[in-house]
């Protein structure tokens, strides 16, 4: 995939400058996809306390990799934004910025005279995107929140694992990532507004939300039928077959079954055709009432056969199966060679970083990753020079832990 770059175009976003507060992850990831389509993004951080994600998961030579791809196409910049001379170099940095992203707890930049209120009269166009676990007004606003909390409340936890075994939460930040997308869908809807307008407004996202419109009709469920959705293991209550199932060689595969016509051939495949014939199999929920039944057939048949032989026989039989993947297998599959999902970026610490790539592809302004997030305050003296400070103020204000 030709970068805009690449093709000497500019990105749908050049132009627009993005300063992030933000800090464990949906706010950074936010302001990452925004980088990622051109937009110029200051990351902002403590001088003393870097964004924790530089010190979570994994690290190479004392270097954090996650950081790398959390931080990728940022400028990187230090504030003390609870010490005045801080607050005011950061009115001053976003006084020609499109976009503030910050996910404080309530009320913590209106203590340091920051604010929609005084962001605003420096800058009314400025589209200030606020992240908190549980939003800007009610009971909750105050408590301190993170993406687990929101996989709790949201119901995703209730209706994830084993019928018989716990609520299970994710191995990775499901509903940060899923805020991310929703706040960097929320700042375009609020460039447009602006357009519009011509004044900026205020995004306010609680993490307990987005991943909730993700879970499909569970309110309407309930307010109409008092339904409430159980721990279905990896079946599914709408279709039948639909599992992952162990193969000869150890490993997994997934099917799915969502359409009528997939259920027919699955189970013809795997040599159980007389039960396309019952009148139960004729719809997804009464497939799903006969799932013991269904799961047998399809379990037995894959147990006799390894995993690359139960693809092939999928595929011949246009049927729906993948592979149960680790990183091991995507980082050799073709079909994300060919999208270009994998890009190995220049990092001057690591050399060459692989990370996933921009998620999706434009095919006259697509998105870049220009390079892997930088060292902690990297560019703050570049950034403040641009503002018009000497080298002299710089350095008083570095002495002072201002910077």
């Amino acid at each position: 995939m030709t970068s805009a770059a690449e093709a000497g175009r500019p990105g749908p976003l050049d132009g627009v400058k993005v300063v992030d507060l933000a800090t464990l992850f949906a706010g950074p990831l936010a302001a990452a996809f925004l980088g990622d389509f051109g937009a110029d993004v200051v990351k902002v951080e403590h001088p003393a306390k870097p964004d924790p994600s530089r010190g979570h998961g994994p690290a190479k030579d004392g270097v954090g990799l996650w950081w790398k791809v959390l931080g990728r196409n940022k400028r990187t910049v230090t504030l003390n934004l609870s010490d005045p001379k801080g607050a005011e170099l950061l009115r001053r940095l976003v006084a020609d910025a499109d976009v503030l992203v910050e996910n404080f707890r309530p009320g913590t930049l209106e203590r340091w005279g920051l604010g929609p209120a005084e962001l605003h009269a420096v800058n009314p166009r400025l589209v200030i995107t606020r992240i908190s676990g549980f939003g800007q007004v009610g009971p909750y606003a105050r408590r301190p929140g993170f993406g687990t909390l929101a996989e709790a409340m949201s119901g995703f936890a209730a209706a994830t694992g084993e019928p018989d075994g716990p609520p299970t939460l994710p191995p990775f930040g499901l509903a940060d990532s899923v805020t991310a997308l929703a706040a960097a869908y929320a700042v375009m809807l609020a460039l447009r507004g602006r357009e519009l307008t011509g004044a900026g407004q205020v995004v306010d996202l609680a993490i307990i939300e987005p991943i909730m419109a993700m879970l499909g009709p569970q309110i309407t469920w309930y307010d109409q039928l008092g339904y409430v959705q159980p721990r279905l293991g990896n079946r599914s209550n709408n279709n039948a077959p639909r599992n992952t199932y162990r193969c000869a060689d150890g490993r997994w595969v997934a099917v799915s079954t969502s359409a009528q016509s997939i259920a027919e051939r699955v189970l013809r495949l795997v040599g159980r055709p007389e039960l396309v014939d019952e009148p139960w199999f004729a719809t997804g929920s009464g497939r799903a009432a006969h799932a013991d039944e269904l799961d047998a057939a399809v379990s037995a048949w894959v147990a006799k056969r390894d995993r690359d032989e139960v693809v092939a026989a999928f595929e011949a039989a246009q049927a729906a199966v993948a592979p149960v993947y680790d990183v091991r297998d995507i980082l050799a599959d073709p079909q994300y060679a060919a999208l270009g999902t994998i890009r190995t970026v220049p990092d001057e610490e690591l050399g060459e970083v692989r990370m996933q790539n921009v998620p999706f592809r434009l095919s006259d302004t697509p998105g870049e990753i220009r390079h892997a997030g930088r060292r902690h305050g990297q560019d703050t003296d570049a950034v403040l020079r641009a503002l018009g400070m000497a080298d002299a103020e710089l350095a008083e204000l570095r002495a002072q832990g201002v910077i």
